[in-house]
């Protein structure tokens, strides 16, 4: 009996150790806000600032997936009991992410007057834009956190940095059409088996779009109110975008209109790219009454490699998130249960791209998935 206490009581320790140890991790998660600075710094001393305004995209896409490889993966789970009710209330994790909206906003000002400021060329210029709308993607990923708690200041911080990326109508469209409807037919947002990225991009902003509007006129009906009333939540975000779209486009000029759009359609853009890798091919089974089985952790891709994970703020165990979606990103767990990817988000982006290569790599495993029910693999294509 002692022996086992003492077993059970050294085991504890350790994963509370790890859990630490991972706690002050997410703080890698604020390095995207700082790489810019970093990127103009190198690029000045080296006099390659053209070279270095593409800095994040290289960052991200190209050194990310290496150190992912080498550091390898993260399977660990708090301990519901001991744990989870802890870290759930531990104010370190909101600060971090409620952090990220007016961090971006400054980002967002400085990053137009620089610029403004700097001798880039075309493709200077331009990949400077590139490196602030990844940015602004994985501002969407804190959005999405934040967007799914009952608190009013997480949610409104969500919708406010949803606004400076012109993406507002993901607050809704996520919540009330993807969480509803992933992984079948009605979501624009899962991507259907052998479906290419560059089929899928255009109907998700399309679909997405109109959908949201749908979903925030049908709420406010059902309240006895106009579409285009006051109280309609995407007047209120758009019309906060449009703010910031007119006050870039009065201190800039032209370039600061393009700036500010060209930044959100990155952001958006990787968005949606992650969407399409996160459901690609999995499906719920639709019952005998005609409705679909109950989303579980079988019906998203899962990738445990741990900097991606602390990167994303665990935006990889989606599958944990889809079956109980108000869980905090700290406490999601790895299910074995989950089809796995291959490699980490950063590096499926990648391969997203080229439908060929992605296809390869992807379809044999989600036909391995639904090994003996090959006719699984048409039924929402």
């Amino acid at each position: 009996m002692n022996s086992n206490r003492i077993t059970w009581n050294t085991e504890s320790a350790r994963r509370r150790t790890m859990l630490t140890l991972k706690k002050y991790s997410y703080l890698i998660a604020v390095v995207p806000l700082v790489l810019p600075l970093l990127m103009l710094e190198a690029g000045r001393a080296t006099g390659w600032l053209n070279l270095f305004a593409w800095g994040v995209p290289l960052f991200v896409f190209g050194i990310i997936p290496v150190l992912d490889l080498i550091l390898g993966k993260d399977a660990l789970n708090p301990d519901e009991e001991a744990d989870t009710p802890r870290m759930n209330g531990q104010l370190f994790y909101r600060v971090i992410t409620i952090g990220w909206v007016p961090a971006y906003a400054i980002l967002l000002v400085w990053s137009m007057m620089v610029l403004a400021a700097e001798p880039f060329s075309f493709i200077g210029g331009l990949g400077w834009v590139v490196s602030i709308g990844i940015i602004g993607g994985l501002g969407i990923n804190v959005a999405h956190e934040m967007i799914h708690k009952d608190d009013r200041l997480e949610t409104l911080a969500g919708g406010l940095l949803l606004s400076l990326v012109t993406y507002a109508g993901f607050k809704v469209e996520h919540l009330r059409g993807h969480h509803v409807h992933v992984s079948t037919p009605g979501d624009a947002s899962s991507a259907r088996y052998n479906q290419s990225l560059y089929h899928f991009l255009p109907r998700a902003y399309t679909r997405n779009f109109i959908n949201a509007w749908r979903l925030e006129t049908a709420r406010l009906r059902r309240k006895g109110l106009a579409a285009f009333h006051w109280r309609n939540e995407l007047i209120w975000w758009y019309g906060l975008s449009a703010l910031a779209l007119a006050g870039f486009t009065l201190a800039f000029g032209w370039l600061g209109a393009v700036f500010f759009l060209g930044q959100s359609f990155i952001a958006l853009n990787l968005l949606e790219v992650v969407n399409y890798l996160e459901h690609y091919g999995l499906h719920r089974r639709k019952l005998e009454n005609g409705r679909y089985e109950r989303t579980g952790p079988e019906h998203s891709w899962n990738s445990n490699y741990f900097l991606t994970n602390v990167f994303l703020f665990h935006l990889q165990r989606h599958s944990d998130h889809h079956a109980w979606a108000k869980r905090r990103y700290q406490i999601l767990r790895h299910h074995e249960i989950a089809p796995q990817l291959p490699a980490g988000y950063a590096t499926m982006f990648v391969l997203a791209f080229i439908p060929p290569l992605w296809k390869k790599i992807m379809n044999p495993r989600v036909e391995a998935y639904y090994e003996g029910e090959s006719h699984q693999l048409t039924l929402n294509t």
